[in-house]
């Protein structure tokens, strides 16, 4: 029996349906469930968004050789990010450090402006806390699941990188 060996291509697929099932999960919460997004929430939609773009571009493309190897070391580094990005949002939520200014519950900051602080006290402005856990499943919040999300799909990047590169050394000694 033969194994079938992992293409770069199909870890592609898998990371562009990762990174949209992550994303759409948040949307869905967001637009469905109606619960709003913090900022770090916010900032943790940017490298899933940038995983799908550029894995659907590398899939309409095909790239070989260096510009497959670049491609998909470029997605495991967003990935890293991503996962960086929600280990803080996570830390934020569980009191282990201070978030963003203006993301805590307190939602008044020692850096805002009259004009901010008076906005925040009569309530004219919603900040969503960043930390407070607004769901979770098992203990884990909407951060923890892309943390563990993020850590499991970086690998699987740099592993297409790994397998581009043997086949790109295989080209240059032929």
């Amino acid at each position: 029996m033969q194994m079938t060996a992992i293409s770069p291509r199909m870890l592609l697929a898998l990371l562009l349906y990762g990174s949209a099932l992550l994303l759409g999960g948040a949307y869905a919460f967001q637009y469905i469930g109606g619960l709003e997004p913090c900022q770090l929430c916010l900032y943790q939609r940017i490298p899933h968004g940038l995983v799908i773009a550029i894995t659907l571009v590398a899939l309409g493309v095909k790239p070989k050789g260096v510009a497959l190897l670049a491609v998909l070391l470029s997605l495991g580094l967003i990935l890293d990010i991503s996962a960086l990005m929600a280990g803080f949002h996570v830390g934020v939520e569980q009191k282990w450090w201070e978030g963003l200014p203006g993301c805590s519950s307190t939602a008044i900051s020692t850096d805002m402006s009259i004009d901010q602080l008076k906005d925040a006290i009569l309530g004219r402005e919603k900040v969503v806390p960043c930390d407070e856990v607004v769901w979770s499943l098992f203990g884990i919040s909407m951060a923890g699941y892309n943390f563990i999300a993020s850590m499991i799909m970086a690998p699987v990047a740099f592993l297409g990188a790994a397998v581009a590169a043997r086949s790109l050394k295989r080209e240059t000694k032929q």
